[in-house]
């Protein structure tokens, strides 16, 4: 069975040498793989096989080299014997001939004049007797067959073809002649493909200008309809009529007629169209040579081609473009111009390119212009640039529109950007109300004349029966930031106004925007501007007082802002879809935080002046007198609530309430303090002062507009513990206890503990009351009985 495989495998090499050997290198590698997906071990057998092949095919080559080589020898060594005789020999026949030529060359001379003037004379009889059928085409062609009049060539080249080179076909000029026009006719497409490039080139160089003379028109029409235009429906525009002032002239090798003068009168104005502008002849030349010829397929996908080319490079913007309104100018010129173009090339020929074509292109710039202004004005923050390029892309939109194009989208666009301008604007008009609340003074405006008065009240709407009737000078309740305020308002919204202009939009539209903006700008930036003033350490509660009183003045003046967007726009405010001015939450915000910010400093202040406290706890007995940090604290609130008379009345009395309150139970934390171990009854008595100045200070009507004692009873918890403790009056106290009449009723058992407690430490570290009489003895017992008494009251409410 071994010895089967074997022969196989060598039958099997041995057609697989000979395959090899018989076959093209590039079919061996199949031939070989075959070797590899036998057995084993085949490739070894093979390889042994290939090499005694190898072995043998050198020997037979060995032998073949051996057989030939001495012949080769011998043919080499009669070569070079040969080789000294042709040498010889040729200088024989060189010398030989060179006699023989001197001999025969005034014989050859000689023969061929004649035979040149025989030629010459048959040729003339020929020429003599043919030339009158050659006459009609060669005038045809010396007349008409001209390259530089490309038209005029492919016309002779037809009738040549058609008429007079058949009746001379058989002559071999006549058949040059026509096997020469399929190479004329190329030329003179190439050279009319040349002119087109050439104009290609030129165009996309000077398309701005051409772009800018068409915007400066269309501004020109729409600055002389603007009071048509702003009531037109965006289908309704007219298309306009793009001039040149001057002479327009053609630049030598771009075929563009472009203006030089740059300059705009209102006199002479030549009116031109895009022709004017621009020499189209290499394009209807070369189309109509391309027409002729039957390929005009051809010519139209390559300036279709051409021209996506091109506009993808108008397209693309400049470095730095965003920086200046210029960089926007030149990009919007370059597209105006190319779009100017290819219109008239829509009208001027017939399908060279198609409707269909143009909105392609435009909508793919559309998309384009679209993504790179959004872009790029995302970068911008100076809201004269924004308003800038908003105008530049109205007069833009109005432009290409004339043409047919649509431009929806890029008053959608607008409206982007508008949001992006109200933002701009919202930063710098933050800046503005910083600067002005850090420069005010926060004191009421002085006027000394009537002209003074005059000038505030043309500023700002103020009006106030009272203060006209007073005489000069008088002051005015707010601070000169109100009129300020007030204006900067007002300067905004024209800002506003200004980006909204244009827009065809309706007056309602834009009363809407305007109110939408303003409306950001008082809850937003001025509110946020108001808050962050009011925060600040520096301000004090005179300027607390001052800012309530303003944002009064602005949340009355509101009313006149409505009034003020209603002139401009002219709609009615009670238009059903009309939006208001949130203002007066704005300014009631506001002077609500200022409100909680005043109380909030006031107690702040009581607080400072009860750290300044330094009673002697002690003492046997008071000094008769009040204590000195509590007048000096009375005194402040005295001042301050008279600062308050400008203040509305709630504001006043809340205050006036909250310090009273504030102030109470700070006394009352005092006295109640852990840390405060022992308190003698001299103590008690000498605070008992200080309290019933307070309840003074209360009654003397601080801020009028309380009724009867309601501001003393912010002292009523105290007023009770003190009398229980003054009076010493425990049995009243402990029989009336939780009964609605009761006399203490504001005392509660935890406190009278609390303070019991101290003086009962005092009254053991004296011996007060162990060391005499027998009364005082009992009184002990009576301190003992009592608190007992109020911790049985305690835990019977803490349970």
């Amino acid at each position: 069975m071994a010895e089967n495989e074997t022969l196989e495998c060598i039958t099997e090499h041995e057609r697989i040498l000979q395959e090899i050997e018989s076959t093209d290198t590039a079919c061996v590698g199949p031939t070989l793989r075959s070797v590899y997906d036998d057995q084993p071990n085949a490739h070894k057998r093979f390889m042994e096989k290939l090499d005694a092949r190898i072995r043998n095919h050198d020997r037979e080559i060995e032998k073949m080299c051996n057989f030939h080589h001495q012949g080769f020898v011998d043919a080499i060594t009669e070569l070079l014997k040969v080789r000294a005789d042709a040498e010889k020999l040729m200088g024989q026949v060189t010398d030989t001939n060179r006699r023989l030529q001197e001999a025969g060359r005034e014989v050859t001379a000689q023969t061929e004049e004649v035979i040149r003037c025989r030629i010459q004379q048959r040729n003339m009889a020929t020429t003599v007797e043919k030339l009158q059928l050659w006459i009609a085409p060669l005038n045809y062609v010396f007349c008409g067959l001209s390259v530089s009049r490309y038209y005029a060539a492919l016309k002779t080249m037809e009738q040549l073809e058609k008429v007079y080179i058949p009746r001379v076909s058989h002559y071999r000029f006549c058949q040059i002649m026509a096997e020469n026009l399929p190479r004329l006719r190329e030329e003179i497409k190439e050279i009319s493909m040349s002119d087109l490039k050439d104009f290609l080139e030129s165009i996309r160089k000077h398309s701005d200008r051409v772009g800018e003379t068409a915007m400066r028109q269309a501004q020109q029409h729409r600055t002389f309809n603007s009071a048509v235009a702003k009531q037109a429906s965006m289908g309704h525009y007219t298309k306009p009529v793009y001039s040149l002032n001057g002479q327009a002239h053609t630049h030598p090798h771009n075929g563009l007629m472009i203006d030089d003068t740059g300059e705009e009168e209102e006199g002479d104005e030549e009116v031109l169209t895009a022709q004017d502008l621009v020499d189209f002849s290499p394009v209807y030349r070369c189309l109509h040579i391309y027409t002729v010829l039957g390929d005009r397929e051809t010519f139209e996908n390559y300036y279709r081609k051409q021209r996506k080319k091109q506009a993808r490079l108008v397209l693309q913007p400049q470095a730095n473009m965003h920086e200046t309104v210029e960089g926007y100018r030149r990009y919007f010129n370059q597209i105006v111009g190319f779009f100017v173009v290819e219109d008239h090339i829509l009208h001027a020929t017939r399908g060279l390119v198609t409707r269909a074509f143009t909105d392609e292109l435009w909508n793919m710039a559309l998309s384009k212009i679209i993504a790179v202004l959004r872009t790029l004005s995302s970068y911008c923050d100076d809201p004269d640039l924004v308003l800038e390029l908003k105008n530049l892309i109205v007069i833009f939109a109005d432009t290409l529109q004339g043409y047919g194009f649509p431009v929806n989208r890029l008053f959608d666009l607008l409206f982007e950007i508008r949001d992006q301008y109200n933002e701009t604007l919202l930063k710098k008009w933050a800046l503005v109300f910083r600067e002005i609340f850090e420069l005010d003074n926060y004191s009421p405006i002085p006027v000394e004349t009537e002209e003074e008065y005059k000038q505030v009240i043309s500023r700002f709407p103020f009006h106030d029966a009272e203060i006209e009737k007073q005489d000069f000078p008088k002051k005015l309740p707010m601070s000169q930031s109100v009129p300020q305020i007030y204006t900067q308002v007002k300067e905004f919204i024209y800002a506003s106004l200004k980006f909204s202009e244009s827009l065809h939009r309706s007056s309602t539209e834009i009363d809407d925007m305007l109110r939408k903006s303003t409306n950001l700008l008082l809850t937003r930036t001025l509110s946020g501007c108001l808050q962050n003033l009011i925060k600040k350490p520096h301000i004090g509660l005179t300027e607390l007082v001052q800012i309530i009183i303003n944002t009064t003045h602005l949340e009355q003046a509101c009313r006149y802002l409505e009034e003020f967007i209603t002139n401009i726009t002219n709609v009615s405010p009670e238009t059903v879809h009309t939006t208001r001015l949130y203002g007066l939450s704005t300014f009631k915000d506001a002077r609500h935080a200022a409100e909680g910010e005043i109380y909030t400093k006031l107690n702040q202040k009581i607080d400072e002046f009860i750290q300044l406290a330094d009673y002697e706890w002690g003492m046997a007995e008071s000094d008769g007198r009040a204590s000195g940090y509590l007048m000096d604290l009375i005194n402040f609130l005295r001042s301050t609530f008279q600062v308050f008379t400008h203040l509305p009345g709630k504001v006043a009395q809340t205050a006036c309430m909250s310090a009273c309150k504030h102030l109470s139970t700070s006394l009352m934390q005092m006295l109640l303090d852990t840390e405060l171990k022992q308190i003698s009854m001299g103590a008690i008595q000498q605070f008992n002062l200080d309290v019933i100045q307070c309840e003074l200070f209360a009654s003397s009507e601080p801020v009028p507009g309380f009724q009867g004692d309601t501001l003393q009873l912010a002292f009523i918890d105290l007023r009770q513990l003190l009398d229980l403790f003054m009076v010493w009056d425990w049995s009243t106290y402990l029989a009336d206890y939780g009964q609605p009449t009761s006399k203490y009723l504001r005392v509660n058992p935890a406190t009278a503990l609390a303070l019991l407690e101290k003086m009962k430490d005092t009254s053991k570290k004296n011996n007060i009351f162990s060391q005499f009489r027998k009364n005082d003895r009992d009184k002990q017992k009576l301190i003992e009985t009592v608190v007992k008494q109020l911790r049985s009251l305690v835990n019977g409410m803490s349970s």
